[in-house]
C-alpha cells in the first residue's frame, strides 16, 4: 500500500509540475500573441522624467534614452515628442536631456514613467497632418475594417499596416512625405485594432492570418480606382505584406513592397517578447510549443519564413542590428539571396518599428529613390 501510494504521489507531482509548465509557457507566450495596440513591447524600458525646462527634457540616462533620433514620448495620459539628444546642455551623469519638440497632450512632470514610442503622432491625418482624409470601411472576412484615406492623383496607391505594440497611428510618420508625392495612401486598421472585429481566437497570429486583412485593403484599392498598390509595413504588418504579395489573388497588382523591421521568424519574436519578460529561459522553449498549439502555426513551415516567401516585386527593407525583436540576420538573408530585388538600407541604434525615427532623412531619402521608379 505504501509503493501504491508514494507512486501515486509521484505521477500527481509530475503531472502537477507538468500542467505548471503548460501554463508558465502560455503565460509567456502572451507577450506576442496578446501585445496590446499602442502599448509598449516587453523590450522598450521604462524612462523617469527628471524635469523639463523651455524646449528641454531630462529623462533617466538609459540606451533607449541616448537613441539618435525622434520619438514619441508617452506616459500615462500623456504623449510628447523629442528629438535629438542635447549633450551641451547640463545635466546629472544619471541624466539625459533631449530637445523637447512639443506636448501633444497631458503633462510631463518630473517623478512621471514614460517611454520612447515610434508613434511621434496623435489622432488622426487630420487633427495630427492637417491633410485632408476620409474615413473607410474595408469590408474584411470578419468584418468592416476602419481605415483612413488620403487621397493622391496617383494611380499607384500605398497601403500602410503597422505591426506589434502600436497602431494605424503609426504610418502617420511617412504620411506627409507620400501625400506630398501625390501617392493616395491607405491606412489600415486590421483585426484586433480599436474598432475592428475581434480575431475568432482573440490572439495576434504574427501576420499569418492577418494578411487576409491586407489582401482586403488590395481588393478595397482596385474596387475604388488602383492601378497598382505598394505596401508598406511594419512588424508583423510587414510580415502580413509579404505574405498578401505571396498569396493574394490580385498579387499582381501589387508593384513594390516597404518592409520596416519585418518580422521573417516568429519563432524567434515569441522567445525575444518572453524573454522580455522576464522568463526563464528554460521555459522559452515551452513559449514557443505554446504559440504553435495556440495560433495553429507550424514550426517546420514558419521557423524561416523568409525562406517560404518569394518575393517577386521589387522590395525596399528598412532594418538594423539593434532590433532585439526581430533580428536584422534574416532580413540580411532574404536581401542576399534576391539582389535583383531586394535592397536593404541598414538602420543603427534604432529598437524594433522604428527605423525611420533614428534618422527620418535618410529613411524618406531611401523611400524616394524606390518609390520614384513605381509611380
Amino acid at each position: 500500500m505504501r509503493t501504491v501510494t508514494a507512486t501515486a504521489a509521484a505521477v500527481t507531482a509530475v503531472l502537477a509540475a507538468g500542467a505548471a509548465s503548460v501554463a508558465a509557457g502560455r503565460h509567456a507566450s502572451d507577450a506576442a500573441l496578446k501585445a496590446p495596440p499602442g502599448r509598449p513591447l516587453p523590450t522598450e524600458p521604462r524612462l523617469t522624467v527628471h524635469g523639463t525646462t523651455a524646449g528641454h527634457i531630462t529623462l533617466t540616462r538609459d540606451l533607449a534614452s541616448l537613441r539618435p533620433g525622434t520619438y514619441g514620448l508617452a506616459g500615462s495620459g500623456s504623449h510628447a515628442v523629442v528629438g535629438p539628444v542635447q549633450p551641451t546642455v547640463p545635466h546629472p551623469p544619471d541624466a539625459v536631456v533631449r530637445r523637447l519638440e512639443r506636448v501633444t497632450h497631458g503633462t510631463l512632470s518630473p517623478g512621471d514613467k514614460v517611454w520612447l514610442t515610434p508613434n511621434v503622432h496623435v489622432g488622426n491625418p487630420d487633427s495630427a497632418l492637417g491633410l485632408d482624409h476620409a474615413d473607410v470601411d474595408v469590408p474584411g472576412e470578419l468584418g468592416a475594417l476602419p481605415a483612413w484615406f488620403v487621397p493622391g492623383v496617383r494611380d499607384t496607391w500605398v497601403i500602410t499596416v503597422h505591426g506589434l505594440g502600436s497602431t494605424r497611428e503609426l504610418p502617420m510618420n511617412v504620411m506627409g512625405f507620400l501625400h506630398r508625392r501625390r501617392f493616395p495612401v491607405l491606412d489600415l486598421a486590421y483585426r484586433g485594432d480599436l474598432g475592428a472585429p475581434r480575431s475568432p481566437d482573440g490572439l495576434n497570429h504574427l501576420g499569418q492570418k492577418e494578411w487576409r486583412d491586407v489582401d482586403a485593403a488590395i481588393r478595397y484599392a482596385v474596387r475604388y480606382g488602383a492601378e497598382r498598390v505598394v505596401l508598406h509595413g511594419w512588424s508583423t504588418g510587414a510580415t502580413m505584406a509579404l505574405h498578401a504579395a505571396t498569396h493574394s489573388e490580385l498579387r499582381d497588382r501589387v508593384s513594390g513592397l516597404v518592409l520596416d523591421s519585418p518580422v521573417l521568424d516568429w519563432q524567434t519574436t515569441v522567445r525575444a517578447l518572453a524573454a522580455a519578460r522576464h522568463t526563464p529561459g528554460a521555459l522559452l522553449p515551452l513559449a514557443v510549443r505554446a504559440a504553435q498549439g495556440r495560433t495553429g502555426l507550424h514550426g517546420e513551415r514558419a521557423a524561416a519564413a523568409a525562406h517560404s516567401l518569394s518575393v517577386t516585386v521589387p522590395t525596399l527593407i528598412f532594418h538594423g542590428p539593434d532590433d532585439t525583436v526581430a533580428p536584422w540576420r534574416f532580413s540580411r538573408r532574404l536581401a542576399e539571396r534576391h539582389p535583383n530585388l531586394v535592397a536593404l538600407h541598414t538602420v543603427r541604434q534604432a529598437p524594433h518599428g522604428a527605423m525611420w525615427n533614428a534618422d527620418p532623412e535618410a529613411y524618406e531619402e531611401a523611400m524616394r529613390r524606390f518609390l520614384t521608379p513605381l509611380m
